[in-house]
């Protein structure tokens, strides 16, 4: 026998588990059941692809076996088994990259905590929430060893060879006083019923019944093994037979969460491809969400038999949210994960999905603008990610995507946008670069808030990059108000073109900026600052290049913005009319550095803009 510790990241887990999760200590079946129909799913998927496995018997089974005198319960299956690597790899460390963020997600919310445990895949530990002693004993399929593993949860576990018959997992628990509530077979039998009912494999119990004895005229037990859940592949079931509540449940087996879905979307597709998908949304954003090594969420099923759950060549990025199961009547069983990037099923299967997805989401959006403002709340950024990445189905996307506006409260479609456009509005306007609240007073916006044009607020980080590539919606085209080009659209005929007369300050200021600027030019944009910044069309903005920086890109090209300065704000008149000298110098610096500050741009000499907004202060104290 060896004693092995705990990897320090398990022990404080366990600890975590066992104080959050006290009052919702019934999951722990549901985990441990769940596990079970994984190491099921594996098994079954070898036999029927693997030759070093085909002569492996698979008699597919779960069995619970409750002793209530000695308050056991034990949860054992005819799965793939682990050795005694598996055993110290799965039961004494976390290994998938991110969990160990987990930890500081618990917040001692049982709800919220109990949806944490099954989203990073560590249910296991939630027996030692009702057991004092959890043994563990396995036979891993094609190999004769079995190993005990024996853990109280707090010193570590021990490791030693034991006997079983068949390859699988047996888990022995030995309840504790909050545990001895599971002692009983009715209680069982709900749990089993509530979580597990769809679990494609069958579960028996095996305890003592009550039965009357009609000769003896009293209640006598007997001990019995009885079928506990329909062990159906639900999903293949017409939608007429199903309940929400059969939904809601097998959601939440293949999800981990605790929460009920937002919605899901059940498709039965027939013809030249025959397959079954049910997708669901969870309420809440996964926590691995903008995660790179994120949990795939959809299950892949060929005629019903498990093939693979990490393959992230199933949906597209962007949808990486949706969770539920591809079932598949014309892929090989032998599938691998290098074959379904080249596989021309999948690839039509995948593209039919995406766009029954977005047309369901659409068809929210329209029927149930509630829902879908829940769903938009959780889920704005990931869409916005695939107008970036999915061409085919941008102008799916662009009627999805929701943003803020300076028109409106809350958030507002592209659709209604259009709607509000007065006469005379070219373009649907956007202005990126920096938080909501600098976004709302840039200056930028003033020309568009005196005609009444709408513009768009994108401050997430992602916008910029996401819409430079975004040219039109429909027929109207998308423009940045941060561009220089879109000055075009604001030129009013009739107004008197005043480059010319204020040609000798811009070329004074020019000199002064010298390659800090592109250039400088009058504006017909401002309204009431006296200056601004822009950028070329093909241009990242001053903010998007401090960002990319930031993120360890040095060799980005330089890139120089505009000053665009108001012709009729009163500080612009005075140095039209004032001569070359030490207040010339600083007014043009000072117009320059207040522009960036607008922009969101950190200064490069902070205190030499302070000293030369002293000095002006000075001349007019």
């Amino acid at each position: 026998m060896s004693k092995r510790e705990f990897q320090t990241e398990v022990s404080q887990l366990l600890q975590l588990i066992v104080h959050s999760l006290y009052s919702h200590p019934e999951i722990f079946l549901r985990e441990l059941v769940s596990n079970s129909s994984d190491a099921l799913d594996k098994l079954r998927h070898l036999t029927l692809t693997d030759d070093a496995y085909k002569s492996v018997p698979f008699e597919p089974r779960i069995d619970l076996t409750l002793d209530e005198e000695s308050k056991t319960l034990v949860i054992a299956d005819t799965g793939i088994g682990m050795n005694e690597e598996d055993l110290v790899a799965h039961l004494g460390t976390i290994a998938r990259s991110g969990t160990k963020n987990f930890l500081s997600q618990l917040t001692g919310e049982a709800k919220r905590d109990s949806n944490l445990i099954g989203q990073f895949g560590v249910g296991f530990y939630s027996a030692f929430m009702v057991a004092d002693t959890v043994e563990v004993v396995s036979r891993k399929a094609g190999e004769d060893k079995a190993w005990r593993w024996t853990s109280d949860g707090r010193t570590g576990f021990e490791i030693e060879p034991a006997e079983r018959e068949e390859p699988g997992t047996t888990v022995l628990l030995h309840l504790n006083e909050e545990g001895a509530q599971y002692a009983n077979s009715h209680r069982l039998q709900q749990i089993v019923k509530k979580y597990s009912n769809h679990i494609a494999f069958p579960i028996f119990l095996t305890f003592d019944k009550s039965e009357w004895n009609e000769e003896k005229k009293e209640s006598e037990k007997q001990r019995v093994t009885e079928q506990v859940n329909a062990a159906s592949a639900l999903w293949r079931r017409p939608k007429s037979e199903l309940t929400d509540e059969d939904y809601k449940e097998l959601y939440k087996s293949v999800s981990g969460d605790w929460e009920d879905p937002l919605f899901w979307f059940h498709t039965k597709a027939e013809g030249s491809l025959e397959y079954t998908t049910l997708f669901f949304v969870p309420a809440k954003a996964p926590l691995d969400l903008y995660q790179a090594e994120y949990k795939v969420g959809v299950k892949l099923y060929v005629k019903r038999v498990f093939i693979l759950d990490d393959a992230k060549e199933l949906l597209p990025q962007y949808l990486r949210f949706v969770r539920g199961i591809i079932d598949s009547e014309d892929l090989p069983l032998n599938v691998s994960r290098e074959i379904l990037q080249q596989n021309r099923v999948l690839t039509s299967i995948r593209t039919a999905s995406v766009k029954k997805i977005l047309a369901e989401l659409k068809n929210i959006a329209t029927n149930q603008p509630e829902l879908y403002l829940r769903f938009i709340t959780e889920y704005n950024r990931p869409m916005k990610e695939g107008l970036h990445n999915d061409y085919a189905n941008r102008e799916a996307l662009l009627d999805l995507v929701r943003f803020k506006s300076t028109k409106v409260e809350g958030l507002t479609s592209l659709a209604d946008v259009k709607s509000r456009m007065p006469e005379g509005q070219k373009s649907i306007y956007y202005i990126t670069g920096g938080a909501e609240s600098l976004l709302r007073t840039s200056p930028l916006l003033e020309i568009y808030k005196r005609k009444d044009y709408e513009v768009l607020i994108l401050d997430d980080d992602i916008d910029e990059i996401v819409f430079s590539g975004v040219d039109t919606y429909g027929e109207i085209e998308l423009k940045s108000v941060n561009k220089a080009s879109t000055s075009e659209d604001l030129t009013d005929e009739n107004e008197p073109d005043q480059s010319e007369a204020l040609k000798p300050l811009l070329d004074k200021l020019k000199a002064k900026l010298g390659d800090r600027v592109k250039d400088v030019r009058a504006s017909v944009r401002l309204a009431d600052s006296p200056s601004c910044i822009v950028s070329n069309e093909e241009e990242p903005s001053l903010k998007m290049q401090q960002m990319l920086r930031a993120m360890g890109q040095s060799e980005l090209p330089a890139s120089k913005p505009t000053l665009e300065i108001n012709p009729d704000h009163e500080i612009v008149k005075k140095l039209l009319l004032r001569s070359d000298d030490e207040v010339m110098d600083d007014a043009a610096w000072l117009l320059f550095d207040q522009a960036l500050l607008m922009e969101g741009v950190a200064l490069q000499d902070p205190a030499t803009f302070v000293k030369r907004v002293n000095r002006i202060l000075s001349l007019s104290v």
